[in-house]
């Protein structure tokens, strides 16, 4: 899983062959590859890098065979078993943790790994095992892991749950009525459960804007289920800092473009949108699209946002 070399496009299904069994069973690729994507295994063939979008077997097929999507991973793997080792918190495991709950990815290194599922020396021991166990995928360019997918990232919400880790439950229980209150342009709302979600997750100090998108990209965990989320996504004369994209089967929900702003002002963050150009980059969406601006004061420790409605 760390090195796969030639084996890497046999660890499991390909995108292609998920995309036959969804034409064959008539289900949704895009909401397939949304639940069940996410480990991309590198392999250099006669000098040529490949990249290998791979599938879990056992939960493509619970899906196809009972048409509906969902998570199947607990099936062969118990949530139990990756809470014995993330309850170990080597290292602050808790922080990085939950910083990948919101999307982030994290450095490790791989090399001091024992091979096997008792002996850890270091926070990058536990991860390489959650690596090896597909709680995690692993760049081996980057040296980075993540976690993979929707399904994955519900047997982490699943094992917290049942945990200490009150605070963090809260913020994702919490990010259903914040996503209503998105779509409902509510922005006093948006900016107090924002607010709210970071005061629940102290790990998450403020020093700069990348800390104040862990935070929202954490109080908007939901949102997952309707959008595919792109971080930095590039536009116009810049980079959007988040970018929600409604999925084919949820088109009725709006588009939603979010810039961050530390210590500056959310009407900065709408105004730097338009004047960047960054609404080009949804040139080719057709639907409602929200600008949503939010900004962090360092002296107050308050959250202000703003929200304005485009039709493309």
């Amino acid at each position: 899983m760390t090195d796969p070399g030639e084996l890497a496009e046999y660890f499991g299904f390909t995108e292609s062959e998920v995309e036959n069994l969804c034409e064959e069973y008539e289900m949704n690729f895009e909401e397939a590859s949304a639940w069940y994507n996410g480990y991309h295994l590198i392999s250099h063939e006669e000098g040529v890098r490949r990249v290998h979008s791979m599938y879990s077997p056992k939960s493509v097929v619970e899906a196809m065979q009972k048409r509906k999507f969902g998570t199947y991973w607990n099936q062969t793997e118990t949530y139990e078993a990756l809470k014995v080792y993330i309850q170990m918190n080597m290292d602050g495991l808790k922080d990085t943790i939950i910083e990948m709950l919101a999307g982030e990815s994290a450095r490790i290194n791989t090399g001091t790994f024992s091979n096997d599922m008792t002996t850890f020396a270091t926070k990058d021991d536990v991860l390489t095992l959650l690596v090896h166990l597909g709680y995690l995928t692993y760049d081996n360019e980057k040296e980075t892991v993540e976690i993979p997918n929707r399904e994955v990232s519900q047997e982490y919400v699943n094992a917290i749950s049942t945990m200490d880790w009150t605070e963090v439950i809260q913020s994702i229980n919490a990010s259903r009525k914040l996503l209503e209150a998105l779509w409902n342009m509510d922005s006093e709302k948006v900016a107090n459960g924002i607010e709210q979600a970071h005061k629940e997750i102290s790990i998450l100090e403020y020093n700069d804007e990348n800390s104040l998108s862990c935070a929202v990209n954490l109080a908007f965990y939901f949102a997952r289920e309707y959008y595919t989320i792109i971080r930095e996504m590039p536009g116009g004369r810049g980079f959007a800092d988040i970018c929600m994209i409604p999925r084919k089967i949820h088109l009725d929900k709006p588009a939603v473009m979010i810039e961050l702003k530390w210590d500056k002002s959310a009407e900065g963050a709408i105004q730097q949108m338009k004047n960047k150009e960054y609404i080009d980059a949804l040139k080719d969406y057709q639907g409602d699209l929200l600008l949503v601006g939010i900004n962090y004061d360092k002296k107050t420790k308050k959250h202000s946002c703003i929200i304005e409605k485009w039709n493309l």
